[in-house]
């Protein structure tokens, strides 16, 4: 394996606790977007696949590893509004207000980025979720500070599991796609790896399954501190 000069993280699963997070955030927007309206509610509820009570999503919920702009379609048609761009910012904002307000962090993820970032290592973020989002995150967490290439599936790049994001970080820091890590939780996140020519690391804090991860990850971890450690970083 050739040595790594740069590290790309996924965020939803693979620094933020997904579930914690985006559990409560999630019933809070679908609370908004169905206005008192029960039917809709309900309706919402099932695409988002999400448990009103325990607020745990099902493997295979849109919000896992989707954006607004996948989601935002069957909302926006359940709540009779057009799917449009306007519409799905604003999905992105509702979101972006309640994610920051049940924001969690994995244990040790917050830690890890900051003394990787410490030693100079270049680092950066490629997520689904908006660019602008992430940045307010990665702000509350402090971390914005080693993460200065922060790119969100509106960023202008295309949305995992297109390369796109990867792609644009590899062109911008001049590095060898082999000596660019992607450390993810989720298939999309390998898959985007793969297609850039990076090096598609695994970890299992997020709800894909192991078994599905192992087949595409070049190598799998527990955790983000540990896929580091994997890593000699």
């Amino acid at each position: 394996m050739m040595a790594i000069r740069a590290v790309l993280f996924d965020k939803d699963g693979t620094i933020l606790d997904f579930a914690r997070t985006w559990g409560p955030a999630t019933l809070r927007v679908l609370d908004d977007l169905a206005a008192g309206d029960a039917a809709r509610k309900s309706a919402l509820i099932d695409v988002a696949a999400i448990d009103p009570r325990s607020a745990v999503f099902a493997p295979h919920s849109p919000i896992i590893a989707g954006s607004s702009a996948d989601y935002g379609v069957p909302f926006a048609d359940i709540i009779g509004r057009e799917a449009t761009q306007d519409f799905f910012t604003e999905m992105d904002l509702l979101f972006a207000r309640h994610g920051l307000d049940s924001l969690c962090p994995l244990p040790g993820a917050v830690e890890a980025i900051l003394a990787l970032g410490a030693t100079g290592m270049p680092m950066g973020l490629v997520t689904n979720d908006s660019e602008a989002a992430a940045r307010e995150q990665m702000v509350q967490l402090g971390l914005d500070i080693y993460l200065p290439f922060i790119a969100g599936y509106d960023s202008g790049f295309g949305a995992k599991p297109h390369p796109g994001m990867i792609t644009a970080y590899i062109h911008r820091s001049g590095f060898r796609p082999s000596e660019v890590a992607v450390i993810g939780d989720s298939l999309h996140d390998l898959h985007a790896a793969r297609a850039a020519g990076a090096l598609g690391i695994a970890v299992t804090t997020g709800l894909a399954y192991h078994a599905d991860l192992a087949q595409a990850a070049d190598l799998i971890a527990l955790d983000l501190p540990s896929a580091l450690k994997s890593l000699g970083l």
